[in-house]
């Protein structure tokens, strides 16, 4: 059997690997080296920001000759599919369309069949095709969507991408006051493109999903405030995302950033920092970057603002 699994509409065995700093994992029949990705503890996934997912189920090699025929008789063996869906396997791969699992063709090409998302997202269930035959070169059958293709690889390397949390630094921090611009900013250095490739080695097909920063949007968690600028996005300039506050910058207004226009009382403001991320892939004959939809990744931290303590003489 290649690549383990369990049959049509099982997402097969995971295994990994470390080389090096390449990290590597398979799943699905794919590897995915996830060695330029991000890391560390506050990392998460990107959501698209248009209605779109990557394929929640794909078609792959799974099954040598004998692989196939490992897997299916026993099935067979123990009856618990019926005398009827037997006959048509058995005629399907030993005695009808194939002869004996395809074994005249063993090192000539592989069985493909279906894998699905580990996290069973919709349409998980959509791959209903039987486990079809492709011989090494040849492309899979024409109306079987969703096949494993350099650009399918882009789809579920996006899936994979990890990009660093968005707690962004204030000045004044933690606490500031009605009416006083807050700075916001995050460290460039920790914002840089991060990719996966994802490939399928024994088709020699890859492709590389790159998820680069744009832009910070700033939502207060209060209609009661303004943000600068006012759309309340901070585009990337340069290597920084808005700017760190200095001393003698207190009068200035900052190039990024809030100012409450009422007090959070006895609690807080959830401000929500939210990193937009442009996504696009190269791979396998494809050489000119292909756009895939924006991601965005975003966190919640507490702001207190307090009313200005004025004392009359």
């Amino acid at each position: 059997m290649f690549g383990g699994g369990s049959g049509s509409g099982s997402d097969g065995n995971a295994s990994g690997a470390v080389d090096g700093d390449t990290v590597s994992a398979t799943a699905g029949g794919i590897v995915f080296d996830r060695s330029k990705n991000g890391k560390g503890a506050s990392v998460g996934a990107v959501r698209a920001t248009a209605s779109w997912a990557p394929p929640a189920c794909w078609y792959a090699p799974k099954y040598t000759p004998e692989g196939l025929k490992a897997y299916l008789e026993p099935i067979w063996a123990a009856g618990s599919t019926g005398d009827a869906w037997d006959a048509e396997q058995r005629k399907r791969y030993v005695d009808g369309d194939y002869k004996d699992f395809n074994k005249a063709k063993t090192g000539q090409g592989y069985w493909w069949d279906s894998y699905v998302n580990k996290e069973f997202p919709p349409g998980w269930d959509s791959c209903k095709e039987p486990i079809f035959w492709v011989d090494t070169g040849d492309p899979p059958p024409a109306h079987i969507k969703n096949a494993v293709t350099p650009e399918v690889l882009a789809e579920l390397a996006y899936a994979e991408i990890r990009v660093p949390g968005t707690k962004v630094s204030l000045a004044p921090e933690g606490t500031t006051k009605v009416n006083l611009p807050t700075w916001s900013w995050l460290d460039g250095a920790e914002f840089k493109p991060v990719s996966v490739t994802a490939s399928v080695p024994i088709l020699g097909i890859e492709a590389t999903t790159t998820a680069e920063p744009v832009s910070l949007k700033i939502d207060p968690g209060t209609p009661d405030a303004e943000t600068y600028p006012a759309s309340g996005v901070c585009e990337i300039a340069g290597d920084h995302i808005g700017e760190a506050y200095a001393k003698g910058k207190a009068k200035e207004t900052p190039p990024c950033g809030v100012k409450y226009l009422r007090s959070s009382g006895d609690g807080s403001y959830k401000l929500r920092a939210t990193i937009t991320w442009k996504i696009h892939w190269t791979g396998t004959g494809v050489t000119d970057e292909q756009n895939l939809p924006d991601g965005t990744f975003g966190a919640d931290q507490d702001v207190v603002v307090q009313e200005i303590q004025s004392i009359n003489r």
